[in-house]
């Protein structure tokens, strides 16, 4: 039995873990602070939650520049594993954080009208980016289930944070009911791969099936598919995207922009880990393509690339809604990040890595500006925006058009040069019908983003619009900032970036 071999942690796998025992740390000593400031505004708890974080962050940059072995440093038996990716991730999930953390300081949804809410939405945000942490690192089918159900626990309570909303109640429950459904769903896959190779392990999988012990094609068929499902519900991919809209407009704001990039990375993060290390070719080319061909793993995923990104755009045509319609376009997204997918290439990984980079930046900001302009509206609705761009200063409409631009796809946006390498990496195995069809839902999305843009500067106030200008708290400026300026730069210089996703892909394929 593989679990009698775990290995209990030691002092020097520690030293490959700090981000995760600081963020650990942060949570237990943010409980306390909380208690201790009981009744007295949430400063404690908040600052407690900005300190790990930072503390995280640096420590995970420092990473970045250490010697580590080649393959990564194996913790806990192989069940988790820190290399090139899982330090790429660490860094996504850690900015993203510290993003949410700073921008829900100023959320009236957060913090109440009178800022009468408590702290525990920063510490459920430390938890959720630890989780989210392990799931990148995890190479093991118990970590694996482990870490998902870290992360959705606390995403079902963030949900439900507007305790005294039904929307928000609502969008809590049918989290959790999907959730349930999904995770009996891949627990089932997981346990028949298990039957099938006899190894919790992804190497000890992979081994097994290039010799021969995957049993017959459709077990394995069976086994992947309900695995891919599962993992499919967490990037919220078509057929498993029905509580993406609901949740994301029930749950306060600032909650569905840390979904809409934190547990859909955590999600392709383990879907690279778990199919790149299995499934991939390697260093047995020959039985590693005959394996692929086995379950026709392109044409699978191509399907399902394809009917996502074309859902997720038609149906964002019709939202009147502007967080409902963020919330159909993350949908589209995530079929442009599966065609990255399609061959488990290197080329298409590093594509995907470096998607999920630029995504973060803009779709936070772009959900971000929606929190900072119901704090004065109280309303999402588009019709709402009519010359929001005058009634603001200048550079916060700027920044709004930047990360819609960016999402898009135009140049000289971010967003352009992440959906290029995208087609590149599929156009070089000449899947040339996918990269039109995803070319027509870029044309398609410009429809719906620059919507945002048009009533934004050329239509009128609705009547009986308060005429007083919006302004933005300093905070959500410096944020906004922070996202749109990389989000300008990446579309111009993004040369080392690319090299950082190429390394972690690099880097794992090593192990």
């Amino acid at each position: 039995m593989e679990l009698l071999h775990v290995k209990i942690p030691s002092w020097a796998d520690l030293q490959w873990w700090l981000p995760e025992a600081v963020l650990c740390l942060t949570f237990v000593v943010g409980i306390l602070g909380d208690l201790l400031a009981r009744g007295r505004r949430p400063v404690v708890p908040f600052a407690i939650s900005l300190l790990g974080l930072v503390v995280a962050g640096v420590l995970a940059m420092a990473d970045t520049n250490a010697s580590m072995p080649a393959g990564g440093r194996a913790i806990m038996g192989d069940l988790v594993v820190v290399d090139g990716m899982a330090v790429f991730f660490r860094l996504l999930f850690l900015f993203a954080g510290l993003a949410t953390v700073l921008f829900a300081w100023t959320s009236e949804e957060i913090m109440g009208h009178r800022r009468e809410n408590k702290g525990e939405f920063y510490l459920l945000t430390v938890l959720m980016t630890m989780a989210m942490m392990v799931m990148a690192e995890a190479r093991d089918l118990l970590m694996l289930y482990l870490s998902m159900e870290a992360v959705g626990l606390s995403s079902y309570v963030m949900a439900g944070y507007m305790r005294t909303s039904l929307r928000s109640t609502e969008a809590s429950l049918k989290y959790v009911i999907f959730g349930a459904v999904s995770s009996a769903i891949m627990l089932y896959g997981l346990s028949l791969l298990y039957g099938l190779t006899g190894s919790l392990k992804f190497d000890g999988i992979r081994a097994a099936l290039l010799g021969g012990g995957g049993g017959d094609p459709f077990g394995l068929l069976v086994a992947v598919v309900l695995i891919l499902a599962g993992m499919s519900y967490k990037i919220a991919a078509v057929p498993f995207h029905f509580w993406c809209p609901d949740v994301y407009e029930g749950a306060p704001t600032p909650v569905a922009a840390l979904f809409s990039v934190g547990p859909k990375a955590a999600g392709f993060a383990l879907m690279i880990r778990f199919f790149y290390s299995t499934l991939a070719v390697g260093t047995n080319p020959a039985a590693s393509v005959t394996l692929i061909q086995t379950i026709n793993w392109p044409l699978l995923v191509s399907v399902i690339s394809a009917v996502t990104m074309t859902f997720g755009n038609l149906v964002a045509l019709r939202q009147t809604n502007v967080k409902r319609m963020l919330a159909y376009s993350s949908i589209a997204h995530v079929g442009y990040l599966l065609m990255g997918f399609v061959l488990l290439s290197d080329d298409g990984l590093a594509a995907i890595l470096f998607y999920l980079l630029v995504y973060t930046l803009m779709n936070l900001g772009a959900f971000f500006f929606v929190v900072a302009v119901n704090n004065h509206l109280k309303s999402e609705e588009l019709s709402d925006y009519g010359g929001l761009f005058y009634r603001m200063h200048w550079t916060a409409g700027v920044m709004m058009v930047i990360f819609l631009g960016s999402l898009t796809g135009v140049p000289p946006f971010a967003g352009f040069v992440g959906k290029l390498y995208l087609f590149m990496a599929v156009m070089d195995r000449q899947w040339f019908w996918l990269v039109i069809l995803a070319g027509l839902n870029s044309v398609v999305s410009l429809y719906y983003y620059f919507r945002v843009v048009k009533v934004m500067f050329f239509s009128r106030p609705p009547e009986g619009t308060d005429p007083a200008p919006l302004r933005l708290h300093w905070l959500q400026y410096v944020v906004l900032a922070s996202l749109a300026l990389p989000t300008v730069a990446l579309g111009l210089y993004f040369g080392k970036f690319k090299d950082l996703a190429d390394a972690g892909i690099r880097a794992m394929a090593g192990g």
